[in-house]
């Protein structure tokens, strides 16, 4: 399977900037069809708290834009939005669309970052959710979620094989950012896609470095600090048979977490 990940400077709270940005980067003939394109989390406003200016209502613009990317280049898409969720807050969601235009899956992160505020702004998710696409099973997160491998471990028990995560990671802690996908690749012998964005917003710098890590760890393809794609190739024969080789995940002690 083809993997292309759309790193970008993401304009503050400027939705219409950003579809250009990201129309920019995928220009006519860039998008393989059947591939698996993923954008960054709230790729089209940036990491802002500001719930009541940015979210949207499910079948929303950025919905509706994603579904465009979809089925103009007859790729699945993967990008974040935010949409409202209960009590004034939202729901920072991966939108999971095919090529057909149709959503497949919405996942809620869910470990909002208490740290940046987002806890006071945003509802948590509450379960692990999983698509199926070219024999992979998939399994989206967001950013902070990354720092909380008992969500990965509930996911690849369900049979996840490679899991996209998709950031605002700042690049004060971009070291954490690439041992951390290293590792959940390595303990769930799963391939793991970070799409994280470039540039700045009013409070942070972000140095992008999104990833694909092997099953083994290995580090596939790194798309820099600049704007631009990072494509990669995803073999599932290859992860079966390093799976099989290597039977680490047969002795998981499910006894010893809860499934979210």
């Amino acid at each position: 399977m083809k993997i292309i990940g759309c790193q970008f400077d993401i304009a503050w709270e400027d939705k219409a900037e950003n579809y250009r940005r990201v129309l920019d980067l995928l220009r006519p003939g860039g998008i393989e069809p059947d591939s698996l394109l993923v954008l960054p989390e709230m790729f089209a406003t940036g990491f802002s708290m500001d719930v009541a200016t940015i979210a949207e209502e499910p079948g929303g613009e950025t919905e509706v834009f994603l579904q465009s990317i979809a089925t103009d280049n007859r790729c699945m898409v993967v990008g974040g939005v935010v949409v409202h969720g209960a009590d004034g807050k939202g729901r920072n969601e991966a939108l999971v669309v095919g090529p057909t235009g149709r959503v497949i899956a919405r996942y809620c992160k869910m470990y909002p970052f208490r740290l940046g505020g987002e806890t006071a702004s945003y509802e948590p998710g509450n379960q692990v959710t999983l698509f199926d696409y070219a024999g992979f099973t998939v399994a989206p997160l967001i950013c902070y979620d990354l720092r909380f491998p008992e969500v990965f471990r509930a996911a690849v028990t369900r049979g996840a094989n490679l899991f996209l995560v998709i950031a605002n990671w700042p690049q004060v802690r971009e070291e954490h950012w690439i041992t951390l996908l290293r590792a959940r690749a390595i303990e769930n012998q799963a391939y793991v896609v970070g799409v994280n964005r470039c540039g700045s917003d009013p409070g942070l710098i972000y140095s992008g470095r999104s990833l694909v890590v092997g099953p083994r760890g290995e580090l596939i393809a790194d798309g820099g600090n600049v704007p631009g794609l990072l494509r990669a190739d995803a073999d599932l024969k290859t992860l079966v048979n390093y799976r099989h080789q290597f039977p680490a995940l047969d002795d998981i002690r499910t006894d010893m977490f809860v499934h979210p």
